[in-house]
């Protein structure tokens, strides 16, 4: 945890405002969903539900961050030479494959001694990807590397776990 937050801090603290930008939506929509993972599992199988409705509010603001600061980016994007867009491309393909394999050993660590290791490196790839995404970027992994269990896509989505309860109206007799 602590590799993770030196690699994204040396870029946050930088003189290069689009530097800062990839390296937020890294944060926001790739590394901050690293850790949802186990609990996403929990909510599939009907377990820490309430838990699971506070990360998806989370991931909610999380990726309206990511999305925007990604939009930011592709604007700014827009006004400099193709030489530098390269450039920053390259940065951003580098500074991913860093905190990737950063948080490969993370789960290496984390999952070692589970049968959830493979899913969860698939979920970070899915992630790495959106990520990529949001900065008009195509993704890294091939799509069988970022196939995410659908249980675990389920449970992500906002109105996963919410009940509604729906009582016929019948009009009144007059």
């Amino acid at each position: 945890m602590q590799r993770k937050a030196q690699i994204i801090q040396q870029h946050y603290r930088g003189d290069d405002p689009l530097k800062k930008k990839i390296a937020s939506v890294f944060l926001e929509s790739f590394l901050f969903y690293s850790g949802f993972w186990l609990p996403m599992y929990f909510s599939s199988r009907g377990k820490l539900t309430n838990t699971a409705d506070l990360i998806r509010l989370i991931i909610r603001d999380e990726a309206v961050h990511g999305y925007y600061i990604g939009y930011k980016y592709q604007k700014n994007m827009e006004k400099i030479s193709l030489g530098q867009r390269e450039e920053l491309k390259s940065f951003a393909f580098d500074l991913l494959l860093e905190l990737y394999d950063n948080e490969l050993q993370y789960t290496d660590e984390l999952y070692a001694e589970t049968p959830w290791a493979d899913d969860v490196k698939a979920f970070l790839c899915y992630n790495a990807n959106k990520a990529l995404m949001n900065l008009g970027y195509e993704p890294l992994f091939p799509a069988e590397m970022a196939e995410v269990n659908p249980a675990i896509l389920a449970a992500l989505s906002p109105n996963a776990d919410e009940i509604t309860i729906s009582f016929p109206v019948q009009a009144p007799l007059m």
